[in-house]
């Protein structure tokens, strides 16, 4: 008998319940569940591409991996090339197994025990990555178990309340802020002893996270919601509104933007692959005669990116009490010449030094502060676009749609980053300008063609 099964749930819904921070004490176990959840991930995909580019894909270690060969004549690459197709096929998947994860909650085993079950095999996953012969098993168990872990306990966070509970955006406030602190922290623990004590070591400590994680989940079972399964009957299914017009052109124009978006995240995408192996080969990482983990450079982005947020929702709030705040197209299309900026920034970085010379921080920097603003402009703002725009009576499986754009952009993430070994660096960061500029010239073309018929008057503030 689980423990969802042993402890009578608290009807949890209650406004008197303030214990965490003014809001229930199922959020404190969430936000804490989540945040080492991430520490994890993070730290592990950190770790990732490196560690294949430095070791594993190397001779006398790529032989020891079970059931590689195969697989490897699948992609028809080797080296770095093969690394980031590696790394862009798992962080694609990564986006597409949580359409399983959520039919195995909703359909088969509820939210809790989905999600126990996600977080026991992402920590198996982490623990395998620590031995060569079990490498394609961990990232099948980590892409898997994040499929049941990534969605499900999000979705747990608005349960926690009533449906005219105006706490709720505030809780997602608080349990986003435990995802980005353990972004920030996870390179600085698991980057660190991955690069300076042993890539294992660093793989176990991002295990030892995970479990810590599941501790957190299992002793906050009874503050969590209530399972219930809510198959609609056919005569409930028959009264479904049916789609309107406007309704399909909706629809038809949201689909038609995933691809676009699929396009415009590959610059941001980026980061965690060839970025990541060309600033541990040519950036001047040396500070007071230490070399810095490279993994460190995704903290700088992840307090930078923390950062950008506040301020962008700061500043339209400032700006919508003057002026007419842009729309969501508007702001995505702001987003897109920031991003623009950023791999310009990275052009910059290649073109001002030499072919044996290290790279100075000041453009790699200033990347991580522009990009960051760009990716404020895009990654809520589209959210809020697909959830503004998807007709009511398919808004869920619209909005899920939605992440396949994050699918596909990891996809192109993973054969883009080949390149980064045959073609020139400044030409390589050229072709990321491209895929933004892509993006900004479509939504340009659909603020001019499409949004008079599809947005509202008023347009939507930047969700914090």
């Amino acid at each position: 008998m689980t423990s969802a099964e042993a402890t009578p749930p608290l009807d949890i819904a209650d406004r008197a319940d303030r214990a965490f921070l003014g809001h229930p004490k199922g959020l404190g176990y969430l936000a804490f569940t989540e945040a080492w959840e991430r520490f994890s991930y993070y730290g592990m995909q950190a770790l990732l591409v490196l560690y294949m580019v430095n070791e594993l894909l190397l001779p006398g270690h790529v032989e020891n991996i079970a059931l590689f060969e195969p697989f490897r004549r699948l992609y028809g690459l080797e080296g770095q090339p093969l690394a980031s197709a590696i790394f862009g096929t798992y962080a694609a998947l990564v986006y597409l197994t949580p359409i399983l994860g959520g039919f195995l909650a909703d359909r088969v085993l509820g939210k809790r025990r989905t999600v126990l079950l996600g977080a026991v095999t992402m920590a198996v996953g982490h623990f395998l990555m620590a031995f060569e012969l079990t490498f394609l098993f961990a990232l099948l168990c980590l892409i898997l178990g994040n499929g049941m872990f990534k969605g499900n306990i999000a979705s747990q966070v608005g349960s926690l309340y009533k449906p005219d509970d105006l706490r709720r955006a505030d809780a997602f406030q608080i349990f986003y802020l435990g995802i980005n602190a353990g972004v920030i922290a996870s390179p600085l623990v698991v980057g660190t002893l991955g690069e300076t004590v042993g890539w294992h070591w660093g793989f176990g400590a991002a295990g030892i996270g995970m479990l810590i994680g599941l501790a957190i989940y299992l002793a906050g079972q009874k503050y969590l919601p209530k399972e219930h399964f809510e198959p609609q009957a056919r005569a409930a299914r028959a009264d479904r509104p049916r789609l309107s017009r406007s309704d399909w052109l909706a629809t038809a124009a949201l689909v038609l933007l995933i691809p676009v978006m699929a396009i415009a995240v590959v610059p941001n995408q980026q980061i965690f692959n060839a970025y990541l192996v060309w600033g541990d080969q040519r950036f001047d990482l040396v500070f007071m005669g230490t070399r810095l983990p490279t993994t460190w450079l995704v903290t700088l982005d992840a307090i930078v990116s923390v950062s950008a947020l506040v301020a962008v929702t700061v500043f339209y709030r400032w700006y919508g009490k003057h002026w007419r705040e842009p729309d969501e197209l508007g702001k995505l299309i702001i987003g897109s010449l920031f991003s623009v900026g950023g791999m310009l920034c990275l052009f910059m970085a290649a073109a001002s030094a030499g072919p044996e010379e290290k790279i100075g921080l000041f453009w790699p920097v200033l990347f991580h502060v522009v990009n960051s603003i760009g990716f404020a402009h895009m990654l809520p703002v589209s959210l809020a676009l697909f959830a503004k725009l998807a007709p009511k009576a398919i808004n869920a499986t619209v909005i899920g749609l939605y992440y396949l754009a994050f699918f596909g952009g990891n996809s192109l993430v993973g054969w883009v980053g080949g390149l980064y070994e045959t073609w020139p660096t400044t030409s390589f960061w050229l072709l990321h300008a491209g895929f933004a500029a892509v993006g900004l010239v479509v939504f340009i073309l659909f603020r001019l063609l499409l949004a008079p018929r599809l947005m509202a008057s008023e347009p939507a503030p930047l969700p914090a």
